[in-house]
């Protein structure tokens, strides 16, 4: 399936400053709202109870409150729609009431007077798992980056290779401060999301800038410009099908995995949006900019070339015993 035409070369660089500002502007804001509001942790990172309760009629979340207090368990409580109006998902720091108490019936007896309902889910977490789970989780994504970050610096000239990190570092950092906007949950599963956003993004721009290379090896070309613009033509109509068809799943559980999948499904479609957008206004936009030269990278190539040739002729006449 063609959704560009393989023989037009599409001047995607042209506007390419409006584009970059525009990625300027939301990469500080993302860091002001990290750095002002800061990220809503779910329970496998902070440690704490979660009961989720579903109600036969609409939950009277008003009268859940005013009962919840009456109990120091939940004194802390906060109680949230989920997924629909009979569901509600009550959260609370508490972890533990002691090996013979449960909280899920402890919860039945405080509601006992707010309507119909069940108790559907517990799930509990301890504060020392909840840390322990954070430092794995962030030592987990530090990891991945810095493998990352060593691949594409050994693989590609270092104007290349520069070029790629900001461009990684630009979609997590925007897909950070959407997340922390919309408070969604930040657990395990998010950190999950973030891995594959980076394997994602990198592999985009991987493709774009493998193009670039083959054109600039088999091309004649001299200006950088049009060469990127033609690599990144030749390239469209891939990056547009794969990124659609990763879209539509994501979308697809974002829609319909309802809150309990939120905390992986909304930075997984926040980052396909953004790092399909960065590996063609980002980070080829970054290689132009550093002062990439055609003809400077050739002669280097011409020059790898002559010493390759030059080693395997010393190696056979050694062989030969002529040296």
């Amino acid at each position: 399936m063609e959704l560009f035409k393989e023989d037009k070369i599409y001047n995607f660089l042209g506007k390419g400053k409006i584009f970059f500002i525009a990625s300027f502007v939301l990469f500080f804001l993302a860091i002001a709202l990290i750095s002002v509001k800061g990220f809503s942790f779910g329970i496998d990172f902070t440690g704490g109870t979660v009961v989720q309760v579903k109600y036969a009629d609409v939950a009277p979340i008003d009268k859940i409150r005013e009962s919840l207090k009456k109990n120091e368990l939940f004194a802390h409580a906060t109680v949230t729609e989920f997924g629909s109006p009979q569901e509600v998902i009550i959260k609370t720091p508490a972890s533990t009431m002691g090996l013979s108490n449960d909280i899920g019936d402890t919860t039945k007896k405080i509601l006992a007077g707010t309507g119909d309902f069940e108790i559907r889910r517990v799930d509990m977490v301890g504060p020392k798992v909840g840390d322990e789970l954070r430092v794995k989780g962030l030592t987990a994504f530090l990891l991945t980056l810095l493998a990352i970050m060593a691949t594409v610096t050994f693989r590609y000239e270092w104007r290349f290779a520069l070029a790629a990190i900001i461009a990684i570092v630009h979609d997590i950092v925007i897909t950070f401060g959407f997340v922390s906007y919309f408070e969604v949950d930040f657990n395990i599963e998010s950190v999950a999301a973030l891995l594959m956003i980076l394997g994602y993004s990198i592999h985009d721009t991987i493709i774009v800038y493998d193009r670039i290379r083959e054109h600039i090896e088999e091309s004649k070309n001299t200006d950088f410009i049009m060469i990127v613009n033609e690599a990144v033509s030749r390239t469209q109509s891939r990056t547009t099908l794969t990124s659609l068809t990763v879209f539509f799943v994501v979308l697809t559980l974002f829609v319909f995995g309802g809150d309990i999948m939120m905390g992986f499904s909304f930075p997984m479609l926040i980052g396909v949006i953004v790092g399909t957008y960065s590996s063609i206004f980002v980070a080829a936009q970054l290689v132009v900019w550093t002062g990439f030269n055609v003809a400077g990278y050739r002669q280097m190539l011409a020059d790898k070339v002559k010493n390759r040739a030059e080693k395997e002729k010393m190696r056979a006449q050694f062989e030969q015993g002529i040296v």
